[in-house]
């Protein structure tokens, strides 16, 4: 029996290099998703409705596939930032950081034939270092913070920023790999040889 086909509802092409780790053909599909938080929800709530509602919408077209839909919060004292707005939206978020500890979370929701499903959250802890004024500026300019949950990439220049984590690396950079390994192994089976 032949293995379904893989998609990831994403054009985000650190979770497209991160799924390529795992060693399973796939697609990839943007999905139009509504992202705005709703009033009084949880970080970790959001995360897993968005994960599932993108997966489900790029499933829709596609019911013979199994889905990968992935969505990342960082949160700061119970605050949700997601991506900034604009460049003055990415340094407030980076002021909001800075000197402190925030809690990044992801979730992965896996879709496949037949109604099944596994939606998982996870959560990282990163400390940030104090940062200047300009250092934030400086690194607002380079436009990497732009489409980032939190303004930052950990896997980029905002890896300089950051003092220490606890957790999955890989829940910081967007997709948690060893969860959806096993999920992907669930639905697939092994990757192929």
């Amino acid at each position: 029996m032949t293995a379904p086909p893989l998609v990831l509802a994403s054009a985000s092409p650190r979770r497209r290099a991160l799924l390529g780790h795992l060693g399973y053909p796939f697609t990839t599909c943007t999905v139009a998703v509504d992202e705005s938080p709703r009033p009084g929800e949880a970080v970790p709530a959001t995360v897993l409705r968005l994960a599932r509602a993108k997966a489900a919408a790029a499933r829709a077209g596609r019911p013979e596939a199994v889905v990968i839909g992935a969505d990342t919060v960082v949160e700061v004292e119970g605050t949700a930032l997601g991506k900034p707005a604009d460049a003055t939206d990415a340094a407030r978020m980076l002021a909001a950081l800075a000197g402190r500890e925030h809690r990044v979370w992801t979730a992965v929701a896996v879709l496949g034939p037949g109604g099944r499903q596994a939606v998982e959250a996870a959560v990282t802890r990163v400390w940030f270092r104090p940062m200047a004024t300009d250092e934030i500026a400086a690194y607002v300019a380079t436009g990497e913070p732009l489409d980032k949950a939190g303004a930052y990439g950990i896997q980029e220049r905002g890896a300089a920023f950051v003092e220490r984590i606890e957790g999955d690396y890989f829940t910081v950079v967007g997709l948690p790999l060893c969860r959806l390994g096993l999920l992907l192994r669930e639905a697939l089976g092994p990757p192929p040889g």
